[in-house]
Formats: structure tokens, C-alpha cells, sequence
């Protein structure tokens, strides 16, 4: 799945233009991915799907270190096995791996924006530690975040000599 993210500067408010918009793209997203596809596709999953990318996308809950599969089933008010369920079967992985996804391409947009220093870059994504930004990051780009910082920055070089 292509994530929605939203690429915008971090604000403490969110506007209800934002949520009504992401709402409406997510609809438009379970239509195309889910409605007619799926046999059991219920309306409350709907509600949960949008619910966790309002949360992750718009408030930018990924930022907590300690989001947890109950911290988020509070947020949304459904229960952790609903909520699991959700993420499981319409996100194709379980909550860590998709928080995980939503720091890691965070700390991609940080690093080419150079707003953030490297040793700083674990904790302002998110992550507990040090090593699990590390492994996160490694396998979901595939390099380690200076490897990616070079090879961005010379990308960035080569646009601007061209």
C-alpha cells in the first residue's frame, strides 16, 4: 500500500480541514483497495482504518516512543483485538511494523531536509533507542541513514549542476 503521508510542518493543532480531507481520501482508498474484494469488510473497520491514519498521519502519533496497541485502541475507542485486527488485515502488518514505517520515512524527510542532527534523529522519529531506529531503518530502506543522507545529498548536487 502507498502511504497517505502527509508531508507538512509539524503543528501542535490540527485543523478540521485536514482531518476531512484525509477522511476523504481514505474513503476513496477503501473503496479502491477493499470494498467488493474482500468478503468481510465491515463499516466499523472502515472507521478504524480511518482512524488510525487521522492518528498517525494528522496528529503524527508515530512521534510517541511509548505508542502502544492500547494506548492507539484508546485513542480510537475500539478495543486492542479490533484495532490489531484492522491493522493486520488492511494495512498488511502489525502495528509496530507500520509505526515503524511512518518514523522511518519521518526520519527520510528529516535527513534530506538537514533539519535534524544525526544523533538527535532516533529520538525526534520516535523510536526508544538508538539500535531500533538503526534496524528499522536498515531494512526498510535497505542503507543506513548516513548512507542515505549521502546518497540524497548527491542526488540533490547532481539536480542542481543539471
Amino acid at each position: 500500500m502507498e502511504y497517505l503521508f502527509l508531508r507538512r510542518k509539524k503543528t501542535v493543532a490540527t485543523s478540521e480541514r485536514q482531518k476531512t480531507l484525509l477522511f476523504k481520501a481514505a474513503d476513496r482508498q477503501w473503496k479502491k483497495e477493499f470494498v467488493g474484494k474482500k468478503a468481510e469488510v465491515r463499516k466499523v473497520d472502515c472507521n478504524i482504518y480511518k482512524g488510525i491514519l487521522y492518528q498517525l498521519e494528522i496528529r503524527q502519533m508515530f512521534l510517541d516512543a511509548s505508542l502502544s496497541l492500547k494506548k492507539l485502541s484508546d485513542m480510537l475507542e475500539t478495543n486492542q483485538t479490533y484495532l490489531s485486527n484492522a491493522v493486520n488485515k488492511y494495512f498488511g502488518c502489525n502495528l509496530k511494523e507500520l509505526v515503524n514505517t511512518y518514523r522511518v520515512e519521518y526520519a527520510k524527510e528529516l535527513l534530506c531536509s538537514g533539519r535534524c542532527d544525526l544523533n538527535e534523529l532516533p529520538r525526534s522519529c520516535g523510536f526508544a533507542s538508538r539500535s531500533a531506529f538503526y534496524s528499522a531503518f536498515s531494512r526498510f530502506v535497505g542503507v543506513s541513514p548516513l548512507s542515505y543522507q549521502s546518497q540524497e545529498r548527491r542526488k540533490q548536487h547532481l539536480q542542481t549542476i543539471n
